[in-house]
C-alpha cells in the first residue's frame, strides 16, 4: 500500500513537472491532456490519468479557440489528447484508449460482462443524465437563460436518466460495488454539475431525490487523493476563467 501511494505521488510530481501551456517542446511519448479544468469531461479524463498513475502534460485550451485545434478534435470539442501516435477526441474513446494502452492499473472490471455493465452505467450517467442537464448550463452557470419549455423537457428526461442510474448503481461503497472503477470517475464529476444545476433551476437536488445514497458517496469519494488534486486544480481553473470575463454559454 505504501509503495502504491508513493508511486501515485511520483506520478503527481511528474505531472506537475511537465504541466505546461504548450511550449512545443513537450515529451511526445507522454500523454498531453488538452482543454480547461472547468470542464467536467476534462476532469473525467484527468481523474482517470491520476487514478491510473499515468504521467501527463496539461495544455490549456479554451472551447472558443476551436478553430485552432480542429486537426486534433474534428468537431472542435474539448477535451482531447495528444499521444505519440497522434490525437484523439471524445472523452469515452480516450478513456477506453487509456485503459487499453496502460493496463497496469485497470479501471474496468475483470470480466467481459462486468466491463459491459460499467460502460452501461457510464452511458446512462452521460448520455441520459449529464447531457440532459447540460441543456440548462447556460442559465445555471453562465448567466444566460433557457426557456420554460426546455426546463420542463429537461426535468422529465433527467428524471428518467437518474432513475436508470439508480437502478444500475450499487454505492457499496463505490458506484458499481466493492471496487473503484472508471464509472466512479465519471459519476463524481457529473454529479457535481447535476447537483448545482438542479438546485439552481428547480430549487431541489434531483440527485438526492432519486439517488438517496449520493451524499454519503460523494463524501466518501472526497477522501481520495486524486479527487482532492483534481478539485483543487478545478477551483484554480475556475478562478482563472472568471478573471477572463469572457461571455461563454457552454
Amino acid at each position: 500500500m505504501i509503495q502504491g501511494h508513493e508511486a501515485w505521488l511520483e506520478g503527481i510530481r511528474l505531472r506537475e513537472s511537465y504541466n505546461t501551456t504548450s511550449t512545443g517542446d513537450e515529451d511526445r511519448t507522454m500523454i498531453t491532456l488538452c482543454g480547461f479544468g472547468v470542464s467536467n469531461y476534462y476532469n473525467k479524463l484527468k481523474l482517470i490519468l491520476l487514478e491510473k498513475e499515468i504521467p501527463f502534460h496539461e495544455r490549456l485550451v479554451y472551447p472558443w479557440q476551436r478553430e485552432s485545434f480542429r486537426e486534433s478534435s474534428p468537431l472542435g470539442k474539448i477535451p482531447f489528447i495528444e499521444t505519440e501516435y497522434g490525437s484523439l477526441s471524445e472523452s469515452q474513446v480516450i478513456l477506453d484508449y487509456l485503459e487499453e494502452r496502460y493496463p497496469e492499473q485497470p479501471l474496468y472490471p475483470a470480466t467481459v460482462f462486468a466491463r459491459a455493465k460499467c460502460r452501461e452505467l457510464i452511458q446512462n450517467l452521460e448520455l441520459n443524465s449529464e447531457w440532459v442537464a447540460r441543456r440548462l448550463y447556460k442559465e445555471s452557470f453562465f448567466g444566460g437563460s433557457v426557456s420554460e419549455e426546455t426546463k420542463r423537457e429537461a426535468k422529465e428526461r433527467l428524471t428518467s436518466g437518474l432513475k436508470a442510474v439508480a437502478q444500475l448503481a450499487q454505492f457499496s461503497p463505490y458506484i458499481l460495488g466493492s471496487t473503484f472503477t472508471a464509472a466512479d470517475c465519471v459519476a463524481y464529476v457529473h454529479f457535481l454539475m447535476i447537483d448545482q444545476t438542479t438546485m439552481k433551476i428547480y430549487g431541489e437536488n434531483m440527485l438526492e431525490r432519486y439517488l438517496p445514497n449520493v451524499v454519503a458517496y460523494m463524501k466518501f469519494m472526497d477522501s481520495r487523493p486524486p479527487i482532492q488534486t483534481m478539485m483543487a486544480d478545478r477551483d484554480a481553473a475556475l478562478a482563472a476563467f472568471l478573471k477572463l470575463n469572457v461571455k461563454y454559454d457552454g
